[in-house]
């Protein structure tokens, strides 16, 4: 489902690389041809009108097949010739802080591709223009493969349900309601986020030190209030507003091993030699 969506929401975010559209109008076009020239034949007025009719509703049916069937192409034949970030699908605006250190807050922007309904893989930036910093990387799965991960996994992993429901997680590119069916379906996932340029080392001209694990806000009271002013200023969007929207998006029930920074379980990588 998830894999379907991105691709829906290339076509109504103008980025229609899943979708070909000009299939689907060179379809509509031959077929509308050969009707047109097939009525203009036809000396009764009725009849002709019938026919104009029911060739309209063939033309609506195969458009309709051909959208659903190169929807349902496999991801390889769809990307077939395009580089990784021709196939970015969504663009996400969210914040990240550093695993063990809430008051280390970050907007990130999140350039993401589909890959399968259970895995969502996205590049992250500190900003949207062209001299953006490539801050990290984020992976996004299903709640089903969550389940299926060791509890020490886990670990690494934080809950998308409060970035969704407290409207903190957005989709700038997309209609409002294009968003909300996309936020629907990442409200029960989690995320592995590592940023390869620290905190602690924004600002510097290169990136040093090891990568960090990042995690996500998890209820209120949490984030910085001036980041998401900032944010939803930038965006003309409101977070308050994007709660209220969200209220009929169902809460999920929270897996156990996830968020696990909330129960003093914090991991990070340390730099030390081999022996």
């Amino acid at each position: 489902m998830i894999k379907s969506l991105f691709m829906e929401f290339r076509v109504s975010g103008c980025e229609y690389t899943n979708l070909k559209l000009e299939t689907i109008f060179m379809t509509i076009f031959s077929l509308a041809h050969h009707v047109i020239h097939f009525c203009g034949g036809i000396r009764m007025k009725r009849f002709r009108l019938r026919t104009i009719f029911l060739g309209m509703l063939v033309l609506c049916a195969m458009a309709g097949y051909t959208a659903q069937a190169l929807a349902s192409e496999p991801i390889k034949a769809q990307t077939a010739g395009k580089n990784p970030l021709e196939t970015v699908g969504v663009y996400l605006d969210g914040f990240h802080f550093r695993n063990g250190d809430i008051h280390q807050q970050v907007e990130a922007h999140h350039y993401c591709t589909s890959l399968s309904e259970d895995l969502i893989q996205c590049v992250v930036y500190d900003g949207n223009g062209p001299d953006a910093i490539l801050m990290g990387v984020e992976y996004v799965i299903s709640e089903k493969l969550f389940k299926t991960l060791p509890m020490d996994e886990k670990k690494l992993w934080h809950s998308h349900h409060y970035e969704v429901k407290a409207g903190q997680l957005a989709a700038p590119n997309l209609s409002d309601s294009a968003e909300h069916e996309l936020m629907a379906k990442l409200v029960s996932t989690y995320g592995k986020t590592w940023h390869t340029w620290r905190m602690d080392q924004m600002g510097k001209g290169v990136p040093l030190g090891i990568p960090e694990l990042m995690m996500g806000f998890t209820a209120d009271g949490q984030g910085k209030p001036d980041l998401l002013e900032e944010r939803d200023k930038r965006f003309g969007i409101s977070t308050e507003n994007k709660a209220k929207e969200r209220a009929d998006i169902p809460m999920p029930t929270l897996q156990p091993g996830a968020n696990a920074w909330e129960k003093g379980e914090v991991v990070q990588l340390e730099l030390k030699p081999l022996k």
